[in-house]
């Protein structure tokens, strides 16, 4: 891989990562309620992920998911389900308040499972896997020992994803302070809910298309 080709590559990744999803509102969310060192869990379940999804790309899951259209369409509808999931456990989630302490914006949650969230949201997309299967060839030599450009790929492709994430989530930490209200909380878990849904209802739809 030449050094115009990473640059190139790295523009495509910076303008993909900078742009909000679901793993931005997942992590704002988690930010938002929990404080960025809870974020932190959530951002390393996203490149966990996107690792997860770089080696099914490089595999050839991609090409197999285009090839095998009931499997695709099978993994697209699960991805959606989590996605609406996800959703409705955020609405149905309640907040709570510790005598004697300010608003504990949400129920805290454990470390582990919001990076197990935080991975499943990444997951749960497998149109990400067919972006991945269509962009890591263009910039990988065949000529090449294959390993070491899929690292190069892979870390730089992680690397921004989990700088965007903590940029997003340190914004999304100075608003815990507006937060320090039942009604607020309840406001910001059904917003964040309803755009979930949103987005696995928008996924669902597409596969029709």
């Amino acid at each position: 891989m030449t050094m115009h080709s990473w640059l190139v590559y790295l523009t495509l990744v910076f303008v993909a990562t900078a742009t909000p999803g679901p793993a931005v509102l997942f992590i704002v969310t988690n930010s938002a309620l929990h404080g960025w060192k809870k974020a932190v869990f959530a951002a390393l379940g996203n490149i966990l992920g996107l690792f997860c999804l770089g080696v099914l790309a490089i595999a050839g899951l991609g090409t197999i998911l285009k090839a095998s259209e009931p499997v695709f369409e099978m993994i697209k509808y699960a991805g959606a389900a989590y996605l609406i999931f996800m959703g409705l456990t955020l609405i149905l989630r309640k907040s709570h308040q510790v005598p004697g302490r300010d608003l504990i914006c949400s129920r805290p949650l454990p470390a582990g499972r919001i990076c197990i969230q935080a991975f499943g949201v990444a997951m749960s997309n497998p149109k990400a896997i067919i972006f991945l299967t269509a962009l890591f060839p263009q910039f990988i030599n065949v000529d090449q020992a294959l390993i070491p450009q899929f690292a190069i790929l892979i870390c730089t492709l992680m690397t921004l994803s989990f700088a965007f994430l903590m940029f997003y989530a340190l914004l999304a930490h100075s608003a815990r302070a507006w937060l320090n209200s039942p009604n607020r909380v309840r406001t910001v878990h059904r917003a964040s809910g309803s755009i979930f849904i949103g987005f696995g209802a928008l996924l669902a739809a597409s596969f029709d298309r």
